[in-house]
């Protein structure tokens, strides 16, 4: 293709590279991958998982030598943007389409799926998905099926069919909504049957198909067909006086949205987690603003999804906060009470919709709680079992902003009907899908603030919790640390996993913007870990005001407002938390030198009693872990606490490991993960009874015995 005809695309990216492409050729399968990487590489062709590809080639039977013609497609799960051959799903295309030989109709097709077992060429390729007998049935080498908010826009239109015929001088087919499987394929080859010379077909309600000999010819079909879709809905919404209907109201500005997000999100949660604990995400993105402040959003918003790509990760419909943009806020007995008879209807239309459509085989009825809940003025907020999840549901219901902002600038959007969506949600493919999902690690859906986590302990304990599937705040007063940790999760944990924020213990400010942090993040936060810390070791004659200052400000009054703040977001949930103090066996044992250290543990003991005291009405658990002496990467041990210690036992800075070692009744030396270990104990499950206790990991320090 010339410089001059790639120029024309304005709405989708041209990423093929033909000098890459090149060294793939006669390798169909590497080509498939290579076009899918690109598509799935613009979110404007398709979303996060959606969309299959496939193409069909000349291979050797491995049974017979024979040459015979297989189809590789995308399997099941996965993504196109990501996609590899072990992703893929490899068919013998004759088996596949004698399938029809034993198809008993549209009724018991999903007995068909087990049958495409019988049809794998490759036995270590991935599961086939339901879509693999609409890539089967049509002939074409090299086919695309993607869900382009600019087709959809168009196939949920109230005349996307007449637009369809139009636009493309009938040479892209219609096939009206149906659920994909068997029945489907056999539609769509029809299609192409009853119209010879087509360049694609429009699934009502659904997405595209387009294909090509080459993969270049596919790949350049799908674009041309999009790019057009685009371009006519770009140009009736210019048309338009105003976009849905225009603006009911106004947007706060951007720091009061954020603010106001980060006060709700947690209350949000705590009533989307009737059910099992969710994660939330949050996003003021102008395209969400524009639609959520609408005069058209009453109507339009609970008429749901069109496409069951959206419809599946944002269920029936969103929930529309009864909030003024600017709505106080501080009084939180007085926002739950006004948004309980919301939540209550919801979850009520949820059951009836549940009740008036189900089969007399359709599995138990799921979580009634919304998935998208829309704040006009404010924003979105999006929950579910994972921050992934969460995120990805955002982006899908943006595609059906999208969707809905073309449908009704080119003729009037329609949505799944509820009967149809139903079958969708509850189909019995999709559950079988649901159950075969691994079980959740024991922190999933658990959020959790560890202060002083760019090192030493806090650093190991965020580690653990993060791979026991809790989403962690990573901090640091330290911004230099901060960043070295934030490339360190980064190696290691996506996105999704973790946070930073600046905190300084002893800075009000700092504990409020890491618990907005957290809020605005993942959706509020159950668990909090006061791990920050300093220590100073002088002879009381040499101890000044300054240090004890110091030790008493971070130790005990960091803990108890680091706390204060993180009961205050728990509360707002409802749903309990825990609170682990890392103190040290410091707090229970007297030694030289320390009497500014030691008290200041001892306050910190004491004080996590009296919370355990207080919070147990709020099943909020307070629990202690006392280490002792862990010297890997603490910034406690850097310097003069190291050489105090030693001076004070008379002996070397590099004999301390040892020194501490022996004393104990294990003669083990204490690591960080040692410590992150036993908060994990608290915390996994097997302690939900357990509050005011104290776990000694010191190696056995007789004289700092609990009792």
């Amino acid at each position: 293709m010339s410089a001059t005809s790639v120029d024309k695309f304005k709405h989708v990216s041209y990423l093929w590279d033909e000098a890459k492409a090149a060294s793939m050729q006669g390798d169909e399968v590497a080509l498939l991958i290579y076009r899918s990487n690109l598509l799935g590489a613009d979110l404007r062709l398709t979303n996060y998982g959606g969309g299959n590809t496939s193409c069909k080639a000349i291979a050797k039977d491995p049974l017979t030598g024979n040459e015979t013609e297989v189809m590789w497609v995308k399997g099941s799960g996965g993504d196109l943007g990501t996609l590899k051959k072990s992703g893929l799903a490899a068919l013998y295309v004759d088996r596949l389409r004698s399938l029809t030989n034993v198809y008993r109709g549209i009724e018991h097709e999903d007995e068909m799926v087990e049958l495409f077992n019988h049809c794998i060429f490759d036995l270590s390729s991935k599961a086939p998905s339901i879509d693999t007998p609409l890539h089967g049935f049509l002939p074409f080498k090299h086919i695309d099926h993607l869900h382009p908010d600019a087709a959809i826009a168009i196939a949920a239109a109230k005349d996307g069919k007449r637009i369809t015929q139009e636009l493309f001088n009938g040479t892209i087919g219609w096939v009206e909504w149906q659920r994909p499987g068997f029945d489907l394929g056999l539609k769509l080859k029809q299609c192409v049957d009853e119209n010879p010379g087509i360049r694609g077909i429009m699934l009502g309600s659904h997405g595209l198909f387009t294909w090509g000999d080459t993969a270049y010819e596919s790949y350049i079909n799908t674009l041309e067909v999009i790019e057009r879709c685009a371009e006519y809905i770009e140009e009736k919404v210019k048309q338009q006086p105003a976009v849905f209907g225009g603006s009911k109201i106004e947007s706060l500005p951007k720091e009061q949205r954020t603010a106001q997000a980060a006060a709700l999100a947690p209350v949000l949660r705590g009533f989307c987690s009737s059910y099992q604990k969710m994660i939330g995400h949050f996003t003021d993105d102008e395209r969400v603003l524009q639609y959520i402040n609408s005069n058209d959003l009453d109507r339009l918003a609970p008429m749901g999804t069109s496409c069951p790509d959206h419809f599946l990760r944002t269920k029936i419909s969103p929930l529309v906060l009864n909030l003024q943009p600017g709505e106080d806020l501080s009084n939180v007995s007085a926002i739950k009470e006004k948004l309980a008879p919301q939540f209550d209807a919801y979850r009520a239309m949820y059951a009836d919709y549940y009740n008036t459509c189900k089969h007399s085989n359709s599995p138990a009825m799921r979580d009634p709680n919304p998935v998208v809940i829309l704040y006009p003025g404010v924003g979105m907020f999006t929950f579910s079992k994972d921050k992934q999840t969460a995120r990805v549901a955002a982006e899908f219901y943006i595609n059906a902003i999208n969707v809905m902002r073309g449908a009704e600038a080119i003729s009037e959007y329609t949505s799944l009907p509820r009967q149809e969506a139903f079958n969708i949600e509850y189909w019995l493919l999709e559950e079988a899908k649901l159950q075969r999902m691994p079980r959740p690690k024991a922190l999933s859906g658990r959020i959790a603030l560890v202060t002083g986590s760019a090192g030493g302990i806090g650093k190991a304990i965020a580690k653990k919790f993060a791979d026991e599937g809790a989403c962690v705040i990573i901090n640091d007063n330290d911004a230099s640390r901060l960043e070295k940790a934030k490339e360190d999760f980064g190696k290691q944990y996506n996105k999704d996993v973790y946070a930073a924020a600046q905190l300084d213990v002893t800075s009000s400010k700092d504990i409020k913007g890491a618990c907005d942090a957290a809020a605005l993040a993942f959706g509020g936060l159950d668990i909090v870990v006061n791990c920050a810390g300093l220590s100073i070791s002088k002879p009381i004659e040499e101890h000044t005001e300054k240090d004890w200052d110091l030790l008493y400000d971070v130790l005990v009054k960091g803990q108890f407002f680091v706390t204060q703040a993180g009961v205050e977001v728990m509360r707002k949930q409802g749903i309990g938390g825990d609170v682990i103090n890392i103190v040290s066996k410091n707090a229970l044992m007297s030694g030289p030198n320390n009497a500014g250290y030691g008290s200041a543990k001892a306050a910190q003991l004491h004080l996590s009693r009296l919370n355990a005291a207080e919070l147990g009405k709020d099943h909020i658990r307070v629990n202690v872990v006392n280490p002792d002496a862990v010297i890997s990467d603490s910034k406690i041990w850097e310097g003069a606490w190291a050489e105090g210690r030693a001076k004070a036992y008379g002996i070397t800075v590099a004999e301390l490991p040892a020194y501490y070692a022996r004393r104990t009744l294990l003669n083990e030396i204490i690591l960080p993960e040692d410590i992150a270990n036993a908060c994990f104990a608290i915390t996994g499950g097997l302690l939900n009874k357990s509050t005011g206790n104290v776990i000694n990991v010191d190696g056995g320090v007789a004289t700092a015995f609990v009792r």
